[in-house]
């Protein structure tokens, strides 16, 4: 098992309204950090773990990335609903472009790590459950105060929550988790799905306590945004 044999499916179908600013015209994924789609970015995390396979489900404005990958050879297009939630196009794609792959990833459209994925997957493989999460340490909106009585011994304007780990978003899967997965467009991945599998006992969780950053807001687009262009983009 390499990550070359592991198709990706990457979610890049929602709407995002929370980014309205920047989605009037594009689908999230093609939100430009730099000079570049973040989905560009989020392609090239892979690839340099070694993945070389992708299944692109798309949705919102798919023709704006259709028109942008039309020539990357590793890259597979799949209209997967305008109206579909995130489970619901996972199944589509995947009852489509699986083939006879025994593992595959999953991703969403806009968030960045400098995670190694192929340790994940490796991971992954070793435990031996039906599916693995990246489990993250967001950095918390709010400035922390650690107080003594009425005097403030510590602040610490953003600090990372280090005991507690939230979905960050690249997930690895054996075939069996498409039995917890409907093509009904009301599944939704995070719901119904991962929450089955985690009571059943087969959803692991690989710790990265490294940088992790999801791009909901046009906040966490200009703080993306100015990492690249200082040079300490973690992700790269």
């Amino acid at each position: 098992m390499t990550p070359s044999d592991v198709p990706v499916f990457v979610l890049c179908g929602g709407l995002g309204t929370r980014l309205k600013e920047e989605t009037e015209f594009r689908p999230k994924p093609m939100v430009p950090i730099g000079d570049e789609p973040i989905l560009e970015h989020i392609l090239r995390l892979y690839r340099r773990h070694g993945f070389e396979q992708f299944v692109l489900c798309l949705g919102f404005k798919a023709e704006v990335i259709e028109e942008h990958f039309a020539d990357d050879d590793g890259i597979t297009l799949v209209r997967t609903g305008e109206d579909a939630m995130t489970g619901a196009r996972v199944a589509r794609a995947a009852e489509q472009h699986l083939g006879a792959a025994e593992h595959f990833a999953v991703t969403y459209g806009d968030g960045l790590t400098d995670a190694n994925l192929a340790d994940e997957l490796a991971f992954h493989v070793e435990h031996g459950g039906i599916g693995t999460v990246l489990g993250v340490n967001p950095p918390s909106r709010f400035g922390e105060l650690r107080i003594d009585g009425d005097r403030v011994v510590e602040f610490d304007e953003k600090p990372q929550i280090r005991d507690h780990w939230v979905n960050g978003g690249f997930f690895f899967f054996r075939r069996e988790f498409l039995r917890y997965l409907d093509s009904d467009d009301g599944c939704v991945l995070e719901r119904e799905p991962l929450v089955r599998l985690a009571r059943d006992g087969g959803l692991t969780v690989y710790r990265h306590p490294g940088f992790w950053e999801a791009m909901d807001t046009q906040r966490d687009r200009d703080q993306l945004t100015a990492m690249l262009a200082s040079g300490q983009a973690p992700w790269l």
